[in-house]
């Protein structure tokens, strides 16, 4: 059986609210705790520029799955409330970059949120299994994700 040594996730969000407020709210790791489930704790280890390029965190992840996930995530390239890069090396390594695009008002005024995550699996058993579990990563991925989507909607119905 081949090893897989990468993944890539895609997830898309939409949201009422314009993308400012959104920008915001995925840029402003630090709170992610208080809307996003799966995320238990954030902690700044560098700061970036004034944009946020070189900004270094530490984000540790609860899984559907039972386990934990520990990333340091480096922000590599910002395009103010249009796209956020970062690369994380930690439990996984790749790169995910956010993609924010505002609707006209016509079309409602939502901000569509795409993120696109290659995750890189470190040589072992999690490789080794890869293509055995990759549905079960998929699920995970998606149940996280899927927890972080509501929590954010929430979150910028309560900011308004």
């Amino acid at each position: 059986m081949p090893q897989t040594s990468h993944f890539d996730l895609v997830s898309h969000w939409r949201l009422d609210a314009p993308v400012g407020r959104v920008w915001r709210a995925i840029t402003e790791t630090e709170h992610w705790p208080r809307w996003w489930p799966g995320v238990v704790a954030v902690k700044r280890l560098k700061n970036g520029d004034e944009l946020g390029v070189g900004r270094v965190q530490q984000i540790h992840f609860r899984t559907g799955l039972g386990y934990r996930l520990l990333l340091e995530l480096e922000v590599t390239e910002v395009l103010r409330e249009q796209r956020l890069r970062a690369h994380a090396a930690g439990t996984l390594a790749g790169e995910g970059i956010w993609l924010l695009h505002q609707a006209l008002p016509e079309a409602g005024g939502h901000t569509d949120l795409t993120f696109v995550w290659r995750v890189m699996l470190p040589p072992g058993p999690l490789r080794w299994t890869a293509p055995l579990l990759a549905p079960l990563f998929r699920w995970n991925h998606r149940r996280v994700m899927r927890a972080g989507r509501l929590g954010l909607i929430r979150h910028l119905a309560g900011a308004r």
